[in-house]
Order: structure tokens, then C-alpha cells, then sequence
């Protein structure tokens, strides 16, 4: 079990460096093409099904449905991949909106913008370990950090949708 989970801990540590990092070097990539679809109400209805689905899976826990939970946890988290990937590609081809917002409203923006941003690298480390916790059958120990990811990645998929709203006026 330890050195299952060692190698759990290498692959978390990795990932939770490398994906914010080719985030970042992505950004700076610009793809000449134009996409058949605009991204961005894609992937923000992606993150408030995300945030649904992370709800009903803390339902079925509660309600001791361990198969409905991990199915729904496993689907959480293939929604979040998919989501990074449509919102990686957006940016790679298509220039950052500029909020338009003056005021208070441009501050709520930017706080939740930031935040949001912040909050989405931070819970990555907690998404894998709270996994890997619960597929080594680290019960215990699962639960204690869940009660930290979730309200974390709840936050991230909500925020997400709240910005997206936020700065669809301003898009052309």
C-alpha cells in the first residue's frame, strides 16, 4: 500500500506543477484558426454541470451510495479535464475579452476573476489526492481532505460560471 501510494504521490506532485504550468505556456501560443464553435458557453455550462454534479455526489454519499458517488466523482473530474481542454484551446485562439464593467461591479469581477484563477490551480493537488485516498481505499482519510476539496472545487465550478456571465456582455 505505501508504495502504491508513493507512486500516487509522485504522479500528484507532477501533475499539479506541470498543469498549470502548460496552462500558462499554452497561453502564450496563438493557433491561427478559427473554431466552428464559440468555447466559452460551452465549457462554463461544463463547469455548472461540474457543480451539479458535485452536489448529487455529495447526495449519494450521504445517502451511502458509494457506486453512484464514485461514478459521479470519476464524471466530476472528466468534466473538469474536458473543461481545461476547451478552455485552453479558446485561448489559444482567440484573443482574452477585456471586462467592460466600470465601479463596484468591475471589482467584484476582477475579486472573483482572481480568485477563482488562484483557487483552480490550488485544487488540483486536493481533486488528486482526495482521489487517490478514495481508489486506495483510504477511507479515513479520504473523508478529511474531501471536506477540504470540495467546498474548494465547488467554488471553482460556480465561480467559473458566475465569471463567465460577468464578461459575456463584452465579448464580439
Amino acid at each position: 500500500m505505501k508504495k502504491e501510494t508513493a507512486k500516487y504521490n509522485r504522479l500528484i506532485v507532477i501533475l499539479s506543477v506541470a498543469i498549470p504550468l502548460i496552462v500558462t505556456l499554452l497561453f502564450g501560443v496563438k493557433l491561427d484558426i478559427e473554431l466552428p464553435v464559440f468555447l466559452p458557453p460551452i465549457y462554463a455550462g461544463i463547469n455548472a454541470v461540474t457543480f451539479l454534479i458535485l452536489i448529487v455526489a455529495f447526495w449519494a454519499i450521504k445517502m451511502q451510495n458509494l457506486v453512484l458517488h464514485r461514478r459521479l466523482m470519476k464524471t466530476a473530474i472528466a468534466f473538469s479535464v474536458l473543461f481545461l481542454i476547451m478552455y485552453v484551446l479558446y485561448h489559444m485562439t482567440s484573443d482574452s475579452t477585456p471586462y467592460g464593467g466600470e465601479g463596484t461591479m468591475r471589482k467584484v469581477y476582477f475579486f472573483i476573476l482572481i480568485s477563482h484563477i488562484f483557487l483552480s490551480i490550488s485544487v488540483v493537488p486536493f481533486v488528486l489526492i482526495t482521489f487517490v485516498r478514495a481508489i486506495t481505499n483510504d477511507i479515513e482519510r479520504h473523508k478529511k481532505i474531501a471536506r477540504i476539496t470540495f467546498p474548494l472545487w465547488l467554488y471553482v465550478a460556480l465561480s467559473g460560471v458566475v465569471v463567465y456571465f460577468m464578461i459575456s456582455p463584452y465579448y464580439s
